[in-house]
């Protein structure tokens, strides 16, 4: 963003990637992701403020193990390695990386052992958040140790001068403490940077480049409802007014009266908006269909084909306007080499190659919740803006294994009951996420004196900041077992509920 200090990240893989460029946004201060095999030449023209290094899964120093440019490390701006970042940083300075005897993972308590700018106003003792098997050994020459772990393992080196600074440990968890206060003083007091980034400055640069990106040709969006997609097109529409065209499909993969609720919503905002009714297209293609990667494929298929047709019908369009945001990116593996792929998203990995339409992705650098705040300033409905996130092929993968009407109504009507519960309870607006899984699993019960043999149910709720991390919310016992009580009372086709206590890592949060 011009005018604005800017910090570089370069990611060498870490699923931590992009919420290291969110937590500095949180201070501010503009922050941009470069694959780590980016040209040195290339991040220097960027003029940064400073640069991080990320974590990533390889080891340093394996042959062909992603690795920093020793050139990178002889300008003027300071550069930060975190866990991974360390250990490459480490390795390219002469130090020794080894094999660590055990791993270091989860929350780790370490000691400050030197005074140095990074840990300005920090504790001595603190607990932080470790990912690592592989350590450095020995520091490179002419560094001094800022830190260490139980055992004397090291957990932070710089130079003397300060400019060069590396941790073993991940600031940007939140399990991490004063992780924010240590990113800050790396911004503020080591980059020198200023708090001068802010969203509505954003907002006023996207509205300018979509306008020129688009160079007055049509636009069609897939409104879903959502808050991303909502979002995106408001944001478009400031730029390009009636040459956007809302299309909102229904897929036949939506919760409980959701088609009837969202086509309601959007009367609240200035765009045009046509209802089509895709249900039978997208189930008949889902047919026979269990593993979750194929069922994202045909429904991004599938989604382009409706979209085509129906813009063809109205005129034809140009482009296809997604709200694909951040950790769509980096879940779909597109944002750095080496980064894995967790999960193919519709709007990033399942998108045919032969279709018509180019894609126009204004949220796609942004955080769930940097899209609310978008949404607030552009007036959009907190009705919608305070809804859950909902994945793009919908129930689909909630609906585990082959997909029925039948299944899927089943599973509308359970997430409609678990929903409704925590409405009554005031507790929706502090998940960040709800909703019932439908398993491919059958057991017995008993109901009235009959036996039953029937599917299950799992109930999902996590606490979240950004979606990227995610712990399991401790709802009240009350609460889950009237759910427990209502869904196998009045939906004949469940007679178990269980309940997912699993954070991310290790699990997603969406099932599939």
């Amino acid at each position: 963003m011009q005018g604005s200090d800017t910090i570089i990240v370069i990611d060498f893989g870490s699923q931590y990637t992009q919420l290291i460029a969110r937590r500095i946004r949180d201070a501010k201060v503009y922050s941009e992701i470069l694959p780590w095999d980016t040209p040195c030449e290339e991040i220097i023209a960027r003029d940064p403020s400073g640069v991080v290094l990320s974590g990533g899964p390889a080891s340093a120093p394996e042959e062909g193990a992603p690795a920093i440019a020793p050139e990178l490390l002889r300008q003027t701006f300071p550069v930060l390695g975190i866990c991974y970042g360390m250990q490459t940083m480490a390795h390219v300075m002469g130090g020794e990386v080894t094999k660590g005897e055990s791993a270091e993972y989860g929350r780790t308590d370490i000691r400050i052992t030197a005074d140095h700018p990074l840990f300005t106003e920090i504790p001595r003792e603190l607990t932080v958040w470790m990912s690592h098997w592989d350590r450095v050994a020995t520091l490179p020459e002419g560094t001094v140790s800022l830190a260490e772990s139980a055992g004397g393992v090291p957990a932070g080196f710089a130079t003397p001068e300060g400019h060069l600074i590396a941790i073993q440990f991940h600031p940007e968890v939140v399990h991490t403490q004063y992780g924010q206060e240590i990113l800050r003083n790396f911004l503020y007091g080591i980059c020198g940077c200023e708090p001068s980034w802010d969203l509505g400055a954003w907002s006023e640069e996207k509205i300018a480049e979509i306008r020129k990106q688009t160079r007055g040709e049509k636009i069609v969006c897939g409104l879903s409802g959502g808050v991303d997609s909502t979002v995106a097109a408001t944001l478009t529409h400031h730029a390009v007014g009636d040459r956007l065209e809302c299309i909102f499909v229904d897929n036949g993969l939506l919760r409980l009266n959701e088609a009837r609720e969202v086509m309601q919503a959007f009367e609240a905002l200035d765009l045009r908006v046509r209802h089509v009714d895709a249900s039978e297209r997208f189930l008949t293609a889902l047919k026979g269909v269990s593993d979750p990667e194929r069922k994202r494929r045909i429904i991004g298929e599938v989604f382009i084909r409706v979209f085509e047709e129906a813009a063809e019908r109205d005129g034809g369009a140009d482009w296809l306007l997604q709200g694909t945001l951040y950790p769509d990116i980096i879940e779909s593996g597109k944002r750095g080499k080496g980064a894995a792929t967790i999960k193919t998203h519709h709007n990033v990995g399942g998108l045919p190659e032969d279709m018509d339409l180019q894609v126009l992705e204004p949220l796609r650098d942004l955080f769930k919740d940097e899209v609310r705040r978008i949404g607030r300033l552009l007036g959009v409905p907190g009705g919608i803006l305070e809804r859950h996130p909902f994945p793009g092929p919908g129930l689909a993968v909630r609906c585990l294994g082959e997909l029925s009407p039948e299944r899927l109504e089943t599973l509308r009507r359970a997430d409609a009951v678990f929903i409704d519960a925590i409405r009554k309870a005031g507790l929706y607006n502090e998940i960040w996420q709800a909703f019932v899984v439908l398993l491919p699993v059958r057991t017995v019960g008993v109901m009235g004196d009959i036996r039953t043999y029937a599917e299950v149910a799992a109930l999902r709720a996590v606490e979240a900041q950004d979606g990227m991390t995610a712990d399991w919310t401790r709802l009240p016992a009350d609460l889950l077992d009237g759910v427990a009580r209502r869904i196998c009372n009045e939906i004949p086709e469940i007679n178990r509920v269980v309940v997912d206590v699993t954070g991310k890592p290790p699990a997603t949060i969406e099932w599939e």
